[in-house]
Protein backbone atom coordinates (compact mmCIF):
# COMPACT_ATOMS: atom_id res chain seq x y z
CA UNK A 1 0.00 0.00 0.00
CA UNK A 2 0.92 3.90 -0.41
CA UNK A 3 0.82 5.33 3.19
CA UNK A 4 0.78 8.48 3.86
CA UNK A 5 1.83 10.29 7.85
CA UNK A 6 0.81 14.09 8.09
CA UNK A 7 0.56 15.99 11.28
CA UNK A 8 3.93 15.53 13.16
CA UNK A 9 7.33 18.16 12.89
CA UNK A 10 8.97 14.81 10.62
CA UNK A 11 11.62 12.26 11.17
CA UNK A 12 14.30 11.70 11.77
CA UNK A 13 12.54 12.37 15.15
CA UNK A 14 14.21 14.94 16.80
CA UNK A 15 10.79 16.42 18.85
CA UNK A 16 8.39 14.31 20.58
CA UNK A 17 6.27 11.60 21.18
CA UNK A 18 4.40 11.50 17.92
CA UNK A 19 7.51 12.38 15.68
CA UNK A 20 8.97 8.87 17.34
CA UNK A 21 6.05 6.95 16.54
CA UNK A 22 5.99 8.31 12.76
CA UNK A 23 9.60 7.12 12.69
CA UNK A 24 8.91 3.92 14.42
CA UNK A 25 5.65 2.92 12.76
CA UNK A 26 6.85 4.20 9.33
CA UNK A 27 10.16 2.06 9.17
CA UNK A 28 8.74 -1.51 10.37
CA UNK A 29 5.53 -0.78 7.72
CA UNK A 30 8.43 0.04 5.11
CA UNK A 31 10.38 -3.12 5.89
CA UNK A 32 6.63 -5.06 5.33
CA UNK A 33 6.91 -3.83 1.53
CA UNK A 34 4.80 -0.45 1.88
CA UNK A 35 5.62 2.53 0.44
CA UNK A 36 5.45 5.12 3.28
CA UNK A 37 5.90 8.93 2.78
CA UNK A 38 6.44 10.92 6.50
CA UNK A 39 5.80 15.07 5.94
CA UNK A 40 7.68 17.17 7.93
CA UNK A 41 8.67 20.92 8.87
CA UNK A 42 11.60 22.18 7.17
CA UNK A 43 12.06 24.77 9.92
CA UNK A 44 12.36 21.30 12.37
CA UNK A 45 13.96 18.78 10.46
CA UNK A 46 17.30 18.94 9.43
CA UNK A 47 17.93 16.33 7.09
CA UNK A 48 18.79 16.16 2.90
CA UNK A 49 18.12 13.22 1.76
CA UNK A 50 14.56 12.08 0.27
CA UNK A 51 14.73 8.58 1.96
CA UNK A 52 15.52 8.01 5.72
CA UNK A 53 15.04 4.28 6.68
CA UNK A 54 13.75 3.33 3.46
CA UNK A 55 10.71 6.04 4.29
CA UNK A 56 9.96 8.76 1.65
CA UNK A 57 10.87 12.41 3.50
CA UNK A 58 8.62 15.25 2.07
CA UNK A 59 9.42 18.69 4.06
CA UNK A 60 6.95 21.69 3.55
CA UNK A 61 7.60 25.37 5.13
CA UNK A 62 5.25 26.38 8.10
CA UNK A 63 4.93 29.59 10.02
CA UNK A 64 7.24 29.34 13.77
CA UNK A 65 3.98 30.43 15.09
CA UNK A 66 2.38 28.45 18.63
CA UNK A 67 -1.09 28.41 16.98
CA UNK A 68 -0.93 28.15 13.20
CA UNK A 69 2.13 26.35 13.05
CA UNK A 70 0.48 22.80 13.15
CA UNK A 71 -2.73 23.41 11.13
CA UNK A 72 -1.12 25.35 7.86
CA UNK A 73 1.55 22.94 7.70
CA UNK A 74 -1.47 20.35 7.93
CA UNK A 75 -3.22 21.65 5.02
CA UNK A 76 -0.46 22.15 3.11
CA UNK A 77 0.40 18.70 3.43
CA UNK A 78 -2.99 18.08 2.33
CA UNK A 79 -2.78 19.80 -0.70
CA UNK A 80 0.38 18.19 -1.48
CA UNK A 81 -1.71 14.61 -1.50
CA UNK A 82 -4.14 15.81 -3.82
CA UNK A 83 -1.64 15.88 -6.72
CA UNK A 84 0.70 13.16 -4.99
CA UNK A 85 -1.95 10.45 -4.29
CA UNK A 86 -1.56 7.59 -2.02
CA UNK A 87 -4.18 4.74 -0.45
CA UNK A 88 -4.52 5.68 2.96
CA UNK A 89 -3.41 8.53 5.30
CA UNK A 90 -2.64 8.77 8.59
CA UNK A 91 -3.03 12.29 10.53
CA UNK A 92 -1.61 12.86 13.99
CA UNK A 93 -3.46 15.33 16.49
CA UNK A 94 -6.91 15.95 16.30
CA UNK A 95 -5.88 19.75 15.82
CA UNK A 96 -5.24 18.69 12.20
CA UNK A 97 -8.48 17.22 11.35
CA UNK A 98 -10.72 21.13 10.41
CA UNK A 99 -8.72 20.43 7.13
CA UNK A 100 -9.13 16.21 6.70
CA UNK A 101 -12.61 16.99 4.70
CA UNK A 102 -10.10 18.18 2.04
CA UNK A 103 -9.04 14.28 1.99
CA UNK A 104 -11.97 12.85 2.21
CA UNK A 105 -13.46 15.18 -0.33
CA UNK A 106 -11.12 13.99 -3.26
CA UNK A 107 -11.79 10.11 -2.05
CA UNK A 108 -9.04 9.27 -0.03
CA UNK A 109 -9.44 7.41 3.62
CA UNK A 110 -8.09 8.80 6.25
CA UNK A 111 -7.12 7.94 9.70
CA UNK A 112 -6.88 10.39 13.00
CA UNK A 113 -4.97 9.26 15.58
CA UNK A 114 -6.68 12.34 18.23
CA UNK A 115 -3.85 12.10 20.57
CA UNK A 116 -5.50 13.14 24.67
CA UNK A 117 -7.94 15.78 25.35
CA UNK A 118 -5.69 18.53 24.35
CA UNK A 119 -8.03 21.37 25.15
CA UNK A 120 -7.68 20.73 28.33
CA UNK A 121 -3.57 21.91 28.09
CA UNK A 122 -2.88 25.34 30.02
CA UNK A 123 -0.76 26.38 27.60
CA UNK A 124 -3.60 27.21 25.28
CA UNK A 125 -5.36 30.53 25.14
CA UNK A 126 -9.44 30.31 24.75
CA UNK A 127 -8.99 30.76 20.98
CA UNK A 128 -6.71 27.63 21.03
CA UNK A 129 -9.11 25.28 23.02
CA UNK A 130 -11.63 26.03 21.08
CA UNK A 131 -9.53 25.40 17.80
CA UNK A 132 -9.39 21.56 19.72
CA UNK A 133 -12.84 21.26 19.92
CA UNK A 134 -13.55 21.80 16.44
CA UNK A 135 -10.84 19.41 15.89
CA UNK A 136 -12.48 16.64 17.84
CA UNK A 137 -15.90 17.50 15.94
CA UNK A 138 -14.24 17.09 12.79
CA UNK A 139 -12.53 13.66 13.57
CA UNK A 140 -16.16 12.53 14.42
CA UNK A 141 -17.61 14.14 10.98
CA UNK A 142 -14.57 13.45 8.64
CA UNK A 143 -12.15 10.45 9.52
CA UNK A 144 -12.69 7.50 7.93
CA UNK A 145 -11.67 6.00 11.54
CA UNK A 146 -10.60 7.52 15.14
CA UNK A 147 -7.61 6.06 16.42
CA UNK A 148 -7.44 6.46 20.33
CA UNK A 149 -3.59 5.30 22.18
CA UNK A 150 -5.86 4.81 25.06
CA UNK A 151 -9.15 3.01 26.51
CA UNK A 152 -9.79 5.83 28.52
CA UNK A 153 -9.73 8.17 25.22
CA UNK A 154 -12.00 5.68 23.38
CA UNK A 155 -14.36 5.93 26.14
CA UNK A 156 -14.19 9.62 25.73
CA UNK A 157 -15.38 9.81 21.98
CA UNK A 158 -17.42 7.54 22.94
CA UNK A 159 -19.47 9.01 25.44
CA UNK A 160 -19.07 12.64 24.21
CA UNK A 161 -19.78 11.87 20.50
CA UNK A 162 -21.13 8.20 20.26
CA UNK A 163 -18.42 7.06 18.06
CA UNK A 164 -16.34 3.93 18.14
CA UNK A 165 -12.51 3.85 18.09
CA UNK A 166 -10.02 2.02 16.95
CA UNK A 167 -7.73 1.48 19.99
CA UNK A 168 -3.96 1.00 19.25
CA UNK A 169 -1.49 1.88 21.92
CA UNK A 170 1.77 3.72 21.67
CA UNK A 171 5.08 1.00 21.39
CA UNK A 172 8.27 1.12 22.98
CA UNK A 173 11.61 0.53 21.42
CA UNK A 174 14.64 0.75 23.42
CA UNK A 175 18.44 0.35 21.89
CA UNK A 176 19.86 -1.87 24.67
CA UNK A 177 17.34 -4.55 24.96
CA UNK A 178 19.91 -7.15 26.68
CA UNK A 179 21.05 -4.08 29.03
CA UNK A 180 17.32 -3.48 30.27
CA UNK A 181 16.43 -7.22 30.94
CA UNK A 182 20.14 -6.97 32.96
CA UNK A 183 18.63 -4.13 34.99
CA UNK A 184 15.04 -6.06 35.43
CA UNK A 185 17.01 -8.62 36.38
CA UNK A 186 18.75 -6.80 39.13
CA UNK A 187 22.41 -7.40 37.47
CA UNK A 188 25.02 -4.67 37.54
CA UNK A 189 25.95 -5.67 33.97
CA UNK A 190 23.42 -3.12 32.58
CA UNK A 191 25.65 -0.09 33.69
CA UNK A 192 28.41 -1.72 31.67
CA UNK A 193 26.76 -0.49 28.68
CA UNK A 194 26.94 3.46 29.70
CA UNK A 195 29.60 3.38 32.31
CA UNK A 196 31.85 6.30 30.74
CA UNK A 197 29.62 7.87 28.59
CA UNK A 198 30.60 11.59 28.88
CA UNK A 199 27.33 12.65 28.96
CA UNK A 200 27.13 11.72 32.47
CA UNK A 201 30.18 13.98 33.09
CA UNK A 202 28.50 16.35 31.41
CA UNK A 203 25.22 16.45 33.57
CA UNK A 204 27.61 16.07 36.64
CA UNK A 205 25.24 12.33 37.88
CA UNK A 206 26.12 9.02 38.09
CA UNK A 207 24.42 6.05 36.35
CA UNK A 208 22.03 4.34 38.65
CA UNK A 209 21.61 7.24 41.18
CA UNK A 210 19.22 10.00 39.44
CA UNK A 211 15.59 10.28 39.14
CA UNK A 212 14.38 10.65 35.95
CA UNK A 213 11.71 13.18 34.39
CA UNK A 214 11.18 13.34 30.49
CA UNK A 215 8.26 15.81 29.75
CA UNK A 216 8.03 18.78 27.24
CA UNK A 217 8.20 22.03 29.56
CA UNK A 218 4.55 23.10 29.93
CA UNK A 219 2.31 23.67 32.89
CA UNK A 220 0.19 20.86 32.05
CA UNK A 221 3.38 18.24 32.53
CA UNK A 222 3.93 19.05 36.15
CA UNK A 223 7.62 19.33 36.35
CA UNK A 224 7.02 22.64 38.58
CA UNK A 225 4.60 19.42 41.40
CA UNK A 226 8.10 16.90 40.40
CA UNK A 227 10.45 20.07 41.68
CA UNK A 228 8.64 20.76 44.57
CA UNK A 229 8.01 17.23 45.90
CA UNK A 230 11.94 17.16 45.31
CA UNK A 231 12.99 19.78 46.96
CA UNK A 232 10.93 18.27 50.11
CA UNK A 233 13.15 15.32 50.62
CA UNK A 234 16.20 15.59 53.01
CA UNK A 235 19.82 17.31 51.42
CA UNK A 236 21.67 13.75 51.84
CA UNK A 237 18.40 12.06 49.30
CA UNK A 238 18.67 14.82 47.20
CA UNK A 239 22.82 14.43 47.24
CA UNK A 240 22.68 11.26 46.37
CA UNK A 241 19.73 11.26 44.35
CA UNK A 242 19.35 14.25 41.79
CA UNK A 243 16.57 14.78 40.21
CA UNK A 244 17.53 14.97 36.33
CA UNK A 245 15.12 17.30 34.06
CA UNK A 246 14.87 16.16 30.28
CA UNK A 247 12.62 18.01 28.18
CA UNK A 248 11.94 22.16 26.56
CA UNK A 249 9.39 23.64 25.49
CA UNK A 250 9.62 26.19 22.47
CA UNK A 251 6.99 28.47 23.44
CA UNK A 252 6.87 28.13 27.49
CA UNK A 253 9.93 30.67 28.29
CA UNK A 254 8.30 32.20 31.30
CA UNK A 255 7.39 28.94 32.69
CA UNK A 256 10.70 27.29 32.26
CA UNK A 257 12.07 30.47 34.19
CA UNK A 258 9.80 30.13 36.87
CA UNK A 259 11.52 26.35 37.41
CA UNK A 260 15.03 27.68 37.11
CA UNK A 261 14.12 29.83 40.50
CA UNK A 262 12.36 27.12 41.96
CA UNK A 263 14.60 24.23 41.73
CA UNK A 264 16.75 23.53 44.41
CA UNK A 265 20.97 22.83 43.44
CA UNK A 266 20.47 19.04 43.02
CA UNK A 267 18.17 19.55 39.88
CA UNK A 268 19.51 19.23 36.22
CA UNK A 269 17.93 20.67 33.76
CA UNK A 270 19.39 18.32 30.46
CA UNK A 271 17.44 20.09 27.71
CA UNK A 272 16.48 17.76 24.75
CA UNK A 273 17.71 14.60 24.87
CA UNK A 274 17.61 12.03 21.76
CA UNK A 275 18.67 8.77 20.45
CA UNK A 276 21.95 7.20 22.31
CA UNK A 277 22.04 9.79 24.87
CA UNK A 278 18.19 9.44 25.52
CA UNK A 279 18.71 5.78 25.94
CA UNK A 280 21.76 6.51 27.92
CA UNK A 281 19.74 8.59 30.77
CA UNK A 282 16.51 6.46 30.62
CA UNK A 283 19.22 3.25 31.13
CA UNK A 284 21.15 4.82 33.75
CA UNK A 285 17.79 6.09 35.90
CA UNK A 286 16.75 4.57 39.38
CA UNK A 287 13.56 6.27 39.39
CA UNK A 288 11.00 7.73 36.27
CA UNK A 289 8.24 10.19 37.19
CA UNK A 290 5.20 10.58 34.95
CA UNK A 291 3.66 13.85 36.25
CA UNK A 292 1.38 14.23 33.00
CA UNK A 293 -2.22 15.04 33.60
CA UNK A 294 -4.18 15.60 29.69
CA UNK A 295 -2.76 13.28 27.09
CA UNK A 296 -3.14 9.45 26.13
CA UNK A 297 -0.57 7.01 26.02
CA UNK A 298 2.67 9.12 26.75
CA UNK A 299 5.61 7.99 24.88
CA UNK A 300 8.21 8.72 27.86
CA UNK A 301 6.40 6.42 29.84
CA UNK A 302 5.86 3.37 28.11
CA UNK A 303 9.90 3.81 26.84
CA UNK A 304 10.85 4.27 30.67
CA UNK A 305 8.93 0.81 31.89
CA UNK A 306 10.99 -0.62 28.61
CA UNK A 307 14.07 0.32 30.31
CA UNK A 308 13.15 -1.15 33.66
CA UNK A 309 12.65 1.67 35.49
CA UNK A 310 10.88 2.04 38.58
CA UNK A 311 7.79 4.05 37.67
CA UNK A 312 6.02 6.29 39.55
CA UNK A 313 2.80 8.41 38.02
CA UNK A 314 0.63 11.15 38.47
CA UNK A 315 -3.27 9.77 39.53
CA UNK A 316 -4.79 10.37 35.72
CA UNK A 317 -6.73 7.24 34.38
CA UNK A 318 -4.50 8.00 31.69
CA UNK A 319 -0.84 7.06 33.65
CA UNK A 320 -2.66 4.38 35.30
CA UNK A 321 -4.34 2.62 32.49
CA UNK A 322 -0.57 1.97 31.09
CA UNK A 323 1.26 0.91 34.11
CA UNK A 324 -1.29 -1.43 35.65
CA UNK A 325 -0.32 -3.15 38.72
CA UNK A 326 3.47 -2.10 37.62
CA UNK A 327 4.32 0.97 39.22
CA UNK A 328 3.43 3.58 41.70
CA UNK A 329 0.85 5.93 41.54
CA UNK A 330 0.17 9.42 43.67
CA UNK A 331 -3.03 11.15 44.05
CA UNK A 332 -3.11 13.99 41.54
CA UNK A 333 -0.44 16.80 41.98
CA UNK A 334 -0.32 15.59 45.37
CA UNK A 335 3.50 17.00 46.00
CA UNK A 336 3.45 15.26 49.63
CA UNK A 337 2.35 11.82 48.71
CA UNK A 338 4.85 11.77 45.95
CA UNK A 339 7.78 13.23 48.39
CA UNK A 340 6.81 10.09 50.37
CA UNK A 341 6.93 7.43 47.46
CA UNK A 342 9.99 9.04 46.32
CA UNK A 343 11.51 9.08 50.14
CA UNK A 344 10.32 5.20 50.72
CA UNK A 345 10.95 3.41 47.34
CA UNK A 346 15.19 5.00 47.42
CA UNK A 347 15.31 3.43 51.30
CA UNK A 348 13.96 0.10 50.05
CA UNK A 349 16.33 -1.44 46.89
CA UNK A 350 14.43 -4.80 47.45
CA UNK A 351 11.11 -2.66 46.11
CA UNK A 352 12.94 -0.16 43.84
CA UNK A 353 13.93 -3.65 42.10
CA UNK A 354 10.90 -5.47 41.96
CA UNK A 355 9.57 -2.18 40.57
CA UNK A 356 12.19 -2.54 37.92
CA UNK A 357 11.12 -5.87 36.74
CA UNK A 358 7.46 -5.26 36.76
CA UNK A 359 7.62 -2.64 34.07
CA UNK A 360 9.97 -4.42 32.05
CA UNK A 361 7.55 -7.27 31.64
CA UNK A 362 4.64 -4.91 31.38
CA UNK A 363 6.56 -3.29 28.31
CA UNK A 364 7.56 -6.28 26.60
CA UNK A 365 3.37 -7.75 26.74
CA UNK A 366 1.76 -5.01 26.13
CA UNK A 367 3.62 -2.32 24.33
CA UNK A 368 5.81 -3.86 21.43
CA UNK A 369 5.86 -1.88 18.17
CA UNK A 370 6.17 -4.84 15.90
CA UNK A 371 2.11 -5.53 17.28
CA UNK A 372 1.07 -1.83 16.64
CA UNK A 373 2.63 -2.11 13.59
CA UNK A 374 0.41 -4.80 12.43
CA UNK A 375 -2.47 -3.31 14.14
CA UNK A 376 -1.84 -0.27 11.51
CA UNK A 377 -1.58 -2.65 8.75
CA UNK A 378 -4.42 -3.91 9.23
CA UNK A 379 -6.38 -0.86 9.98
CA UNK A 380 -5.08 0.89 6.67
CA UNK A 381 -6.09 -2.15 5.01
CA UNK A 382 -9.73 -2.17 5.72
CA UNK A 383 -9.73 1.60 4.97
CA UNK A 384 -7.84 0.83 1.51
CA UNK A 385 -10.72 -1.64 0.79
CA UNK A 386 -8.76 -4.63 1.98
CA UNK A 387 -5.69 -4.33 -0.64
CA UNK A 388 -3.05 -5.09 1.64
CA UNK A 389 -5.20 -8.73 1.78
CA UNK A 390 -5.83 -8.92 -2.07
CA UNK A 391 -2.34 -8.72 -2.62
CA UNK A 392 -1.28 -10.99 -0.14
CA UNK A 393 -3.73 -13.46 -1.33
CA UNK A 394 -2.37 -13.22 -4.45
CA UNK A 395 0.63 -13.57 -3.41
CA UNK A 396 0.12 -16.56 -2.05
CA UNK A 397 -1.76 -17.76 -5.45
CA UNK A 398 1.39 -16.84 -7.47
CA UNK A 399 3.70 -18.82 -5.06
CA UNK A 400 1.06 -22.23 -4.92
CA UNK A 401 1.47 -21.93 -8.53
CA UNK A 402 5.07 -22.04 -8.76
CA UNK A 403 5.09 -24.61 -5.92
CA UNK A 404 2.92 -26.41 -8.54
Amino acid sequence: MRIAICGTRGIPACYGGFETFAEELSARLVERGHQVRVYGRKHVIDYDEKYYKGVEICLLPAPKHKYLETPLHSLLSFFHLLFKRVDVVLVCNAANSPFVWLLRLAGLPVAVNVDGIERHRAKWNSLGRMWYQLGERCSVWFASRIVADADVIADYYKQQYGVDSSVIRYGHSIGAEAAADAKAEGKSEYLDEIKGNPLFAELDVSPGSYILFVSRLEPENNAHVVIEAFNRLPEEVRRQYPLLIVGDAPYAKAYIESLHRAASAEVVFAGYRFRDEYTALQLGASIYIQATEVGGTHPALVESMGYANCIIVNGTPENTEVIADAGHVYPKNDRAVLCELLHSLLSDPRRLQQSRSAARQRAKQHFAWEKIASDYECLFSELGGGRLRNQSADSQSASNSVAG
